[in-house]
């Protein structure tokens, strides 16, 4: 993902796009004047649930921003909807646009969206730019330790774990590297791919590694067997199961779950440890339905855990039984990719994508 430090990144953003632009109609919404989040998110007791459901109900509606894919996420969407009653609107891009929209609105003291849930790094950088509101919810401590964010104004509702993915016509289960290292066997030549923007995996892979040996890994794979770059891990994905790319280093596990489970020639695996980021969920702080918000906030760590376990995603629940006890994972840290955004930034466009073929 190419985030920037979330301050440059605003100023560039602002100065890139006319305020009218955020404007754009996505139902009614307002110029707002309306009290924010802060009552709803703070409600505690054990009348909590019911003055949210109330509340949730004399608003009507919520309207959300998104990146997670238009199928899954109305799977979701239309279980909280038969549960409370309220009309969910959902507005779907990729994780960057998520945050660029939420931020040049706000800057432009419009309020329409409730609920934003997308990239861990990006929703750091919707609590940097002070957009979310903390959320006081009882059902935090169902949630792993790396989905909790000190601040709780968003957490981790899944897990993105990238993994190598093959096509299984083509490369065989006994050949498969057990280490980075054996990506400089020449058998891997022309075979292999990577998302383009993958440097939070980058990262966490060469801090393993130690960075000296690992850049210089990293950079003998590339001119030795080169690397096919590609735009999105859903293309990637499927690249893979059509067999054009072989073999891919950066898949989310998930993807290739859903592919497999249709029937694609597709298995993935992980060179331990796995690389993985929590993408989560916040409430923005002057949602126009805050109620209806705070209710979605705790849904989405509460009854939607089953439910992404069923479409295949790592839920970050404790009660879930997930691939995370299956493997040795290394979470990536929001705050520290987007600190050291452009040194990997940097590195990654030099190594990989500038030099892959």
């Amino acid at each position: 993902m190419a985030l920037q430090n979330s301050k440059r990144w605003v100023l560039k953003t602002l100065l890139a796009t006319a305020v009218g632009s955020a404007l754009l109609s996505f139902g009614a919404g307002a110029i707002a004047q309306n009290k924010g989040s802060a009552e709803a998110a703070a409600l505690t007791g054990a009348d909590r649930q019911q003055r949210l459901v109330d509340g949730a109900k004399k608003e009507g509606e919520l309207s959300i921003y998104t990146s997670v894919p238009v199928d899954d996420m109305a799977v979701l969407t239309t279980a909280f909807e038969k549960k409370y009653g309220i009309k969910v609107r959902v507005w779907r891009a990729g994780s960057e646009k998520v945050l660029q929209r939420a931020v040049t609105e706000t800057r432009a003291n419009r309020f329409d969206v409730d609920i934003i849930e997308t990239n861990g790094p990006e929703m750091e950088s919707l609590h940097r730019e002070k957009i979310l509101q903390e959320v006081v919810s009882p059902y935090l401590g169902d949630l792993i330790a790396p989905a909790i964010m000190p601040h709780h104004e968003w957490v981790g509702t899944r897990m993105n774990i990238f993994t190598m993915a093959y096509n299984t016509k083509i490369v065989k289960k006994e050949d498969l590297p057990k280490t980075y290292q054996d990506l400089l066997n020449p058998k891997w030549k022309g075979k292999l791919g990577v998302e383009a923007e993958d440097l939070d995996w980058f990262a966490g892979v060469i801090g393993e590694l130690g960075e000296a040996k690992g850049l210089k890994l990293f950079r003998d794979i590339v001119a030795t067997n080169g690397l096919s770059v590609r735009k999105g891990h859903t293309l990637l994905t499927n690249l893979v199961a059509s067999g054009e790319v072989p073999m891919a280093l950066t898949v989310y596990n998930y993807k290739a779950e859903q592919l497999k489970n249709k029937g694609a020639p597709i298995e993935w695996f992980a060179i331990p440890p796995a690389i993985a980021r929590p993408n989560g969920v916040g409430v923005a702080r002057r949602a126009p339905h805050p109620n209806a918000a705070v209710l979605f906030f705790d849904f989405m760590i509460t009854d939607a855990q089953a439910i992404l376990l069923k479409r295949d995603y790592v839920p970050a629940s404790k009660k879930i039984d997930t691939n995370l006890n299956k493997m040795p994972i290394k979470f990536v840290d929001p705050k520290i990719i987007l600190d050291e955004n452009d040194k990997w930034s940097k590195l990654y466009e030099e190594i990989i994508t500038k030099q892959s073929k």
